[in-house]
Parts: structure tokens; sequence; C-alpha cells
């Protein structure tokens, strides 16, 4: 689906089934270098059990128009411009990794609308290692290969993945190669400059869960913990013997406590 946010072309995919505005909706917001790609099960399952899906590609990502953003603040603001386009007065908001600073940002930013949050592999702060931004400005294909090494655990490095065939480092290479030039070393920048997450941590006031993983090495579980305290009321939960890509990685469990997070069951 096609949407104008701010006057360029966005594209969002919903799951499989029509946009329904109508009911309660989830917006899905994608890592650095990445697109809605990566959420492909969980925007599925939920638009099969009543919620609208907004799985979107943040400007200059993936299908979607644009000029790439200069901060995590920039596109924190952009979310209710997304809303606005889709007849949407108030949404959850599901990131993950540079995603996740966004959907922090933006419940800290405008409260009236993000109903719930759930942050998956987040910590106040990202720092990227400074080997990992110079190949990415560089369009290096080096980048891909450190991003994924550091980002996938036992079930990339192992093959220990449920779905024969599935291979999640070569995809996650494809994934990141996918984007334009100066994608993955713009977004890295802005997860490197991004200094504000405890202190827009205590501005939220909606249900929030914080998902991490055991062996996350650039989120770690310790500093998710930290920032959860931030957070009023937050909920937290730990995935054992996963990375960072954890929504690929252990993509049932991580289905599991989203699942639990918004109140859907099968019935």
């Amino acid at each position: 689906m096609k949407l104008q946010v701010r006057g360029a072309e966005t594209f969002v995919t919903t799951g499989g089934r029509p946009f329904v505005p109508e009911q309660p909706t989830i917006v899905f917001v994608h890592g650095a270098g990445m697109n809605r790609i990566v959420w492909y099960l969980q925007t599925r399952y939920f638009a099969h059990h009543g919620h609208a899906v907004l799985a979107v590609d943040l400007p200059g990502h993936g299908r979607s128009q644009g000029t790439l953003l200069g901060s995590v603040q920039e596109l924190a603001d952009w979310i209710p411009a997304l809303l606005d386009s889709a007849g949407v007065p108030k949404a959850t908001l599901a990131g993950h990794s540079m995603g996740s600073l966004i959907a922090l940002e933006s419940a800290a930013r405008h409260p009236d609308r993000v109903s719930k949050l759930a942050l998956l592999g987040v910590t106040s702060k990202m720092p990227v290692h400074p080997d990992l931004l110079k190949a990415a400005n560089a369009d290096d294909p080096l980048a891909y290969d450190l991003m994924m090494a550091w980002g996938t655990g036992p079930v990339g490095h192992f093959g220990r993945h449920p779905m024969p065939g599935i291979s999640l480092i070569p995809g996650g290479r494809n994934l990141l190669r996918m984007e334009n030039s100066g994608v993955l070393g713009n977004d890295l920048g802005l997860c490197n400059d991004y200094q504000s997450g405890m202190e827009s941590a205590t501005k939220v006031s909606c249900p929030t869960l914080i998902v991490m993983a055991s062996e996350d090495k650039m989120t770690p579980p310790k500093q998710g913990e930290k920032l959860a305290a931030a957070i009023p009321n937050a909920k937290t939960h730990l995935i054992q013997d996963c990375g960072h890509m954890m929504m690929l990685e252990k993509s049932d469990e991580c289905l599991k406590t989203l699942k639990a997070h918004l109140n859907c069951f099968e019935n």
C-alpha cells in the first residue's frame, strides 16, 4: 500500500489483509539499513487476528521515496504524519533496534498518538563500532558482514533455524544490499548520535514491553534492563540463545511475547 506522507510516497505492507483504520493499529518500524521485510511473520499474524497493520519503509528506505531524515527525533516526529495519512488517530508502535529508538522517542514526544510500545533490541544509547561506521559510510560490503556477524546469534551462526533452508546471515546481507547508497551509513550515524534515550524513557506513559536477547552484542540485555527501569511500569522479556535479530532468529517466541503484550490470542 502506498501513502503520501509529507508529500513523499511511502510504502507500507498490511500483513496480507486490507487495511482497516478503525481496527487497533500496529506500526512496525525497522532497524538500520533494513526495511519492512524483517517483520513478515509478525505482520501477517496480527493482520489476521483483529489488527490493522502498517509495516513501513522509512523515508528513503526500501520502496519509499523521500530523503533520508537526519536524526532519530526527526523520524519520531514523522510517525504522527504517517498515522495522519493512514487515517489513524492512535497506534501501537513496535520497533527493532534503530526502529525501537524511533518508537521510544515518538511515544515521549507524541503521547496522545501512541497507545502501546514494544521495543525489541533496544538500549538508551546505541554506539556504533568505528570500523562498522567507516565501512557503512564508504558503502563497503564489509559493513554487511560485520552487521550480520555481530547482530546474529547461535541460530544464524550454527544453522539452527526451525524453518528448513533458512540461512539468516546470507539473507541479512542480501537485505542490507537492497538499500540505496548511503542508507546504512546514515542510519548507523543516527544511532551513534542519539543520546536522549533515558530522558525520553521517563516521559513514556503508555504500556511498554522491552524484548531482549541473551546473546545480543549490539544492544546488550543489561542495557535494556536499565532503560526499562526508567519507563514507568515497563515489562521485559529475555529470549535465551538469541542475538540481535530476534524477530528472525526466534520468530515464534518473539511473536508469542508480542501477542501477550497486545492481548492478542487465538480463539
